[in-house]
């Protein structure tokens, strides 16, 4: 196919996607109708009821596409609330490609826009945490470098710094956001405990990562958090734990090679 045509083509794609999450079949049509055929009698028609039919299609399948990466938030809301959710999302911001799995990753930052959750202002940051989730158990495998952690002897801590699993991500709240997901995930702490911690106004710093193929989350402690944010940002070993004086560090450095989270360490590159 030549470029021109790969362009067309391209274009058509993009129209029909546009087509299928317009507000209304008018405008679907709209937005097809520079790249249809000539329509005989009845073509109209034909091209508004299969419009109208994948259009439905879309609306009954955004709630299961939305729970695959959100659970707890479909356990949260209700199965009528959570649709009406998942279909406004659906048309507030289409999937983008045809791998629905890799759609939602605005939902957060809509339900905290969103008028009608105003009154529960700890389900944006579950979702945010879902999504870290989700994006972690789909992340490339960790291949630990234990032969890199000689750096941690042999070099200023200023010119190194630790290697974080892909998938790694820190979210702090100001709700109890791992105890939720935790409470119903896990059934660890259970619902009633998690119930109280949000009552009592908790707040948590979900750490994220994979164990495995398994993703999972648990709460940072302050000292950590401040320390794992350092590393995300790709800063050196002396930088980010100076803020984190109160952390036994080779405590947490074994742990967190056990479970996944650090694979090596790398020296920084020379200024």
């Amino acid at each position: 196919m030549s470029a021109s045509g790969q362009a067309t083509l391209a274009a058509q794609q993009q129209a029909l996607l546009a087509a299928l999450w317009a507000p209304d079949t008018e405008n679907a049509i709209n937005l097809i109708a520079a790249y249809a055929a000539p329509m005989r009698a009845g073509g109209q028609k034909r091209l508004e009821l299969g419009l109208r039919a994948y259009r439905a299609h879309g609306r009954e399948l955004a709630p299961r596409a939305l729970a695959g990466a959100y659970p707890v938030m479909a356990q949260l809301l209700d199965e009528e609330n959570f649709g009406a959710l998942a279909r406004a999302f659906w048309l507030a911001q289409p999937p983008a490609a045809g791998d629905l799995g890799q759609w939602g990753e605005g939902l957060a930052g809509f339900v905290q826009r969103s008028e009608q959750l105003a009154d529960e202002p700890c389900l944006a940051d579950v979702a945010r945490v879902e999504w870290a989730m989700h994006r972690a158990a789909t992340a490339a495998a960790a291949q630990v470098d234990t032969a890199t952690f000689g750096l941690l002897a042999m070099r200023d801590p200023a010119r190194i710094t630790l290697m974080l699993a892909p998938g790694v991500a820190l979210i702090p709240s100001m709700w109890p956001v791992v105890s939720i997901a935790n409470a119903h995930l896990r059934q660890e702490p259970s619902l009633e405990e998690a119930g109280a911690r949000l009552r009592a106004g908790v707040a948590e710093a979900a750490l994220v990562w994979r164990d495995g193929l398994r993703p999972c989350v648990r709460e940072a402690v302050p000292a950590e958090a401040t320390l794992v944010q350092a590393l995300l940002r790709g800063a050196s070993l002396l930088d980010a734990l100076a803020p984190a004086s109160a952390l036994d560090f080779n405590a947490w450095l074994l742990e967190a090679v056990q479970q996944g989270l650090v694979t090596g360490a790398r020296a920084l590159a020379e200024d």
